[in-house]
């Protein structure tokens, strides 16, 4: 369908500023972004991230006095048991670390706009272990998966997916066939009893649809405040302004006693905390401390990426380019290809910007837990190989595609604890984050989600970096 059609008859937004958004938090707030891959942070700025959660790194990102901490669980590489525990353990350091800073917290789910994740286990799990650790348990959850910017809107409560004017529902797009989180619904009410295996019926989900948001925060208030405590509620999005409104009703709420849990997309987090959406970074403002090339890592296997991949590499001919072989990294040859494949990145980082890809082959196994072993275990093959590099020739900077690589390359590979978001390579997508501890220290850090962006937005990422 396209967008202008979809549109028409809905109403004209409201005129909502994050000022006003700013206006309405209370100062000692914070909120705590249970982040299940590093690229929920692409939409923010200035804001602490944390890939550990031991009380000295809570109690630095407290201690900066931002109104949000992003807290990498990476939990949508790991299975369900895995991504339980990383939740519970998260909530109950982050609310010791809270009586230590004397913060009240609001706890964040933040997933994949394309619905993809670990749904409703993290949520469930967030609302039992705030109560258990002696929170207040929240009274609503909240679903916002709009993240306008890489076109994902919801209009009356269908999640669509925009691109070149278009607008495709969800469940139609090939995220929807994701090996380890496949889905068939678009209507978020139905994707609730879908994920809840009709725990939660579809007519029981609240919708808070777009006439009502563009009504004006009280509005949405008094429709969230009729809604009987442990309802799931729908939110429609298609621009910031109705984010905007939706916060500043959420805050309104918060102070009357209503508690409210948050399943979100990337820029949710910016408009309840009345953040400016950020101007991308310049290349002027990137402090560089090597000389040698950058290293590029793709490790993504959605067309998107493959296309962005490909759009790179024509536009850069003289780039080299290693691949790891994905066969290889699940098989017995692993660590010579990784020994040997690290030696050519190392050599070729002397002469300039260096392009490491696993094969397009996506390999998946028999079942969903499967497919997640084996893109764990290619994940660590490209961390290794990152790992091995950082250690022989330090690279100028890294870009990581894709979520899991990403979250991996971090945490793992550039021993990333602390780190800054320093804002957005392109509008509203791709986060820079500067290091503030470990060995990379000094080498800017990208976050390139595998499911944003045009075909030259990879390209234009390396441009500005490589120049």
């Amino acid at each position: 369908m396209r967008i202008e059609t979809l549109l028409a008859p809905v109403p004209d937004p409201a005129a909502t500023t994050a000022a006003e958004v700013r206006a309405e938090a209370d100062p000692d707030a914070v909120l705590v972004v249970l982040d299940d891959d590093p690229t929920g942070t692409q939409s923010v700025a200035g804001l602490p991230v944390l890939t550990r959660w031991e009380a000295e790194d809570l109690d630095w990102a407290l201690a900066t006095g931002a109104p949000a901490v992003y807290v990498l669980t990476n939990t949508r590489s790991f299975d369900e048991g895995t991504a339980a525990a990383r939740n519970r353990e998260v909530v109950a350091a982050a609310l010791d670390a809270a009586g230590r800073a004397g913060k009240r917290l609001t706890f964040v789910s933040r997933s994949d706009s394309t619905l993809r994740g670990h749904f409703p286990l993290e949520t469930d799990v967030l609302a039992e272990a705030i109560a258990a650790h002696g929170g207040r348990a929240p009274a609503l959850t909240l679903l916002v998966p709009a993240f306008p910017e890489a076109g994902r809107i919801t209009v009356d409560g269908v999640h669509y997916w925009a691109v070149d004017g278009e607008a495709t529902p969800v469940g139609e797009t090939p995220f929807a066939r994701d090996a380890t989180f496949g889905f068939r619904s678009s209507d978020l009410r139905e994707w609730v009893e879908e994920k809840t295996g009709g725990r939660v019926g579809a007519a029981e989900v609240a919708a808070l649809a777009l006439d009502v948001i563009r009504q004006g925060p009280e509005a949405v208030a008094e429709a969230l405040r009729a809604l009987p405590a442990g309802t799931v509620a729908a939110v429609d999005a298609v621009e910031e302004t109705d984010l905007r409104v939706v916060a500043i009703a959420l805050h309104r709420i918060e102070k009357e006693g209503v508690g409210t849990l948050l399943r979100v997309g990337p820029p949710y987090v910016r408009a309840h905390i009345g953040q400016e959406i950020a101007e991308p970074v310049e290349a002027g403002d990137i402090a560089l401390a090597h000389e040698r090339g950058g290293l590029v890592v793709v490790g993504s296997h959605v067309p998107l990426t493959t296309a962005q991949l490909a759009a790179l590499r024509e536009a850069r001919p003289g780039t080299a380019t290693v691949e790891l072989d994905v066969r290889r990294l699940i098989g017995d040859r692993r660590e010579a290809h990784l020994a040997e494949r690290a030696e050519a990145v190392a050599r070729a980082l002397e002469e300039g910007t260096v392009i490491v890809h696993t094969t397009r082959e996506l390999v998946t196994g028999a079942t969903a837990e499967e497919s997640l072993d084996i893109a764990r275990r290619v994940s660590g093959g490209v961390v290794d190989l990152v790992a091995r590099v950082l250690e022989l020739a330090p690279p100028r900077f890294v870009v990581a595609k894709g979520g899991i690589t990403s979250s991996d390359v971090a945490s793992e590979a550039l021993r990333i604890r602390r780190a800054t978001v320093v804002g957005p390579m392109l509008p509203g997508i791709v986060s820079l984050w500067r290091p503030e501890t470990g060995p990379a220290v000094g080498v800017p850090y990208v976050v390139f989600a595998g499911n944003v962006g045009q075909a030259d937005s990879l390209a234009a990422v390396v441009a500005k970096l490589a120049g």
